[in-house]
């Protein structure tokens, strides 16, 4: 693994019509390009995670895995607005010397898709063989596939949407209420926020697993009257998040995740996804709340001969992280049909 970081800097222009002095993007590459300049694979990451797959996709990126880098050239980009090095709230604001804070511009997924495309531009990628992401990674992929319908071949896209749902935009207002509870979100501070980013990240667990998940693993089975398993593991996952992360990129990420929708200024959504070139795969969790079945199969009919998946998790929304062995037999099946339609069309 390497950890490289990208600077641009002229002006980058916002979806909202502000702007970025300049931007950093902090990205990740695993083996190498091969002479054709085919064996790229781009994985897009979802809302806290970083730009090492090999870290939270082990069981589909590394060495001996699905996607081995002794076969492909691995790219993976931290999302501006992130804490993982790329521009972000904590970055330093070039107008006058300061951290953004609370000052920092509203993102969109096309302004993040928008900062790729200049980096793929930097690394001399010519084509994309496969790009692939979960969530609001799966919005990235999306969005980049209209932008830039002839760059990439492949497209697999899990537990996703085409626009965020007001259920999900409930969720996101629900967490960055909380944020705004805590009196210190209000302090110009890298610490400002954590209490309430700690409930911020409560609310969410319910949004990525479900009440089967939490009865199969966090059930008491002792006779008692405080002091419950789920109690403890709420605590455990928000004071998990509020040692990696900071209240103001987890405010600026989910406001872009609330901003996906790929019909905006394109007529319609179904407009939008007729524009895809890409051989795709849209793959949903059955036990997903947060990003339903319904959404894929969306996706899916209006993509031009589109394949959808559905695998069967526990573990809801959470299951596009977990759910590897499943993936990889998705994956498998997904190339395979490819090749046999690219002979087919060889001996036509």
């Amino acid at each position: 693994m390497l950890l490289q970081t990208y600077k641009y800097n002229k002006i980058f222009g916002l979806e909202s019509g502000e702007s970025l002095q300049k931007i950093e993007i902090a990205y990740t590459t695993i083996g190498k390009l091969n002479s054709t300049g085919d064996n790229v694979i781009w994985i897009t990451h979802a809302l806290t995670a970083n730009s090492n797959p090999e870290e939270w996709w082990n069981g589909l990126v590394g060495k001996g895995k699905f996607y081995n880098p002794e076969n492909y050239f691995i790219v993976c980009a931290n999302v501006l607005g992130s804490a993982y090095g790329s521009t972000g709230p904590l970055s330093i604001n070039p107008d006058n010397g300061n951290k953004y804070y609370h000052s920092f511009p509203q993102l969109t997924i096309r302004d993040i898709v928008n900062g790729f495309e200049l980096l793929k531009d930097y690394l001399q990628i010519k084509k994309i063989q496969t790009l692939l992401g979960g969530s609001l990674g799966g919005q990235q992929a999306l969005e980049w596939s209209i932008i830039n319908p002839s760059l990439i071949e492949n497209l697999i896209l899990i537990a996703t949407n085409a626009k965020h749902s007001p259920w999900g935009i409930a969720f996101n207002e629900s967490q960055r209420l909380a944020i705004k509870a805590d009196r210190s979100w209000y302090s110009y501070s890298d610490d400002a926020g954590l209490k309430g980013l700690k409930a911020a990240r409560s609310i969410a667990l319910l949004s990525y697993r479900n009440y089967n998940t939490y009865r199969a693993t966090q059930e008491d089975n002792r006779e008692g009257i405080d002091c419950y398993k789920a109690s403890s593991y709420q605590n455990y996952q928000g004071e998990k998040l509020v040692n990696r992360f900071n209240a103001f990129s987890y405010w600026t990420l989910s406001k872009v995740m609330d901003s996906h929708d790929v019909g905006r200024g394109r007529g319609s959504i179904t407009k939008a996804l007729n524009q895809v070139k890409a051989n795709t795969l849209v793959v949903a969790v059955n036990s997903d709340l947060l990003f339903p079945v319904s959404e894929s199969i969306l996706i899916a009919d209006s993509i031009k001969d589109a394949e959808l998946e559905v695998i069967d998790s526990l573990y809801g929304h959470d299951g596009f992280l977990i759910e590897t062995d499943q993936l990889k037999e998705l994956f498998e099946k997904f190339y395979l049909t490819q090749k046999l339609k690219t002979k087919r069309y060889e001996y036509a």
